[in-house]
């Protein structure tokens, strides 16, 4: 089992939006973990399975403490909330202010996460919301011990050139100089589109050439349906069947993908998460997620 870190590079191409939903559907037991250095959304988002509000102060902010004397894979489910539809989440911190508390437990925290799949109590994989990341960004140091980062992105032309030079960067600080190392060690390196579903095939496979031309070593895993509706749902801000939503459809499809091309990394097991393997979340009304 593995972990998967998400992240974009500027913007909100719906970072948040894409982990919860490949959270929810991810075919084994997942733990998703708000690593955002400038403070996670799904505490206001959100409702917790007992119906209220999540805990604030349960979750990366509660780690904190405990990481600076080092941290078992296991006692991170001693931070961990469900929320309403089963998924359980690590609350990311308030804010940046908040960040300092973290300062040097990134990389404990990466092997936590990383070594989560392989603990004799409840193995699960790790979805982390890393947010928007740049060169200074502490949470960098949580990466290498990624199984594979995906880094999440709209399609604009500014957007496709920004995804170009944060993945050759990313493979830079993580593999070394070497032109297309991605392609040879871990973490791996993907690219999640966030698009329209009409053309959306052949335009992977154009973001995918660029990638290959710059000798960035990153593919392109998939595409993220644009689904605003999908992602109210999510969000529990609207009602409807968001097993039937464009995002939820396309959740599946990427992790079919991600488990086709990457799935090697880690082994496979027979847990699955509180909805079952592939499952969306049971009740569209109250389901686990979060807002773009």
């Amino acid at each position: 089992m593995a972990l998967i870190a998400l992240a974009a590079d500027k913007g909100s191409p719906g970072v948040t939006t894409t982990a919860v939903a490949l959270a929810a559907v991810w075919p084994r037991r997942a733990l998703l973990a708000e690593t955002d250095a400038a403070g996670g959304d799904l505490v206001y988002r959100s409702a917790a399975a007992h119906g209220g509000q999540l805990d604030p102060n349960t979750g990366m902010l509660s780690i904190a403490a405990t990481a600076r004397r080092g941290l078992a894979a296991a006692q991170l489910w001693d931070h961990a909330q469900p929320l309403a539809g089963g998924l359980e989440v690590l609350v990311g911190i308030g804010g940046s202010e908040q960040a300092a508390g973290l300062a040097g437990t990134w990389p404990t925290l990466g092997r936590a996460f990383a070594q989560l799949g392989e603990s004799p109590h409840a193995p699960a994989d790790v979805i982390a919301d890393c947010g928007r990341i740049n060169g200074d960004s502490p949470v960098l140091d949580l990466l290498p011990h990624a199984s594979l980062v995906l880094l999440v992105s709209r399609t604009t032309p500014e957007a496709l050139a920004r995804v170009r030079d944060r993945s050759a960067a990313l493979s830079t600080r993580l593999h070394g100089h070497q032109r297309g190392a991605a392609q040879l060690g871990t973490p791996l390196i993907g690219v999640l589109l966030v698009t329209e579903a009409g053309g959306a095939a052949k335009l992977v496979h154009q973001v995918n050439d660029m990638l290959m031309a710059a000798q960035t070593g990153a593919r392109v895993v998939g595409s993220f349906a644009e689904d605003p509706a999908g992602a109210e749902q999510l969000a529990g801000r609207r009602r409807g069947r968001l097993d039937k939503s464009l995002l939820v459809r396309s959740a599946r499809k990427v992790v079919v993908d991600i488990q086709q091309q990457y799935g090697g990394l880690w082994a496979s097991g027979p847990t699955t998460g509180p909805q079952g393997p592939g499952a969306a979340p049971q009740d569209p009304a109250r389901p686990a997620g979060a807002g773009r």
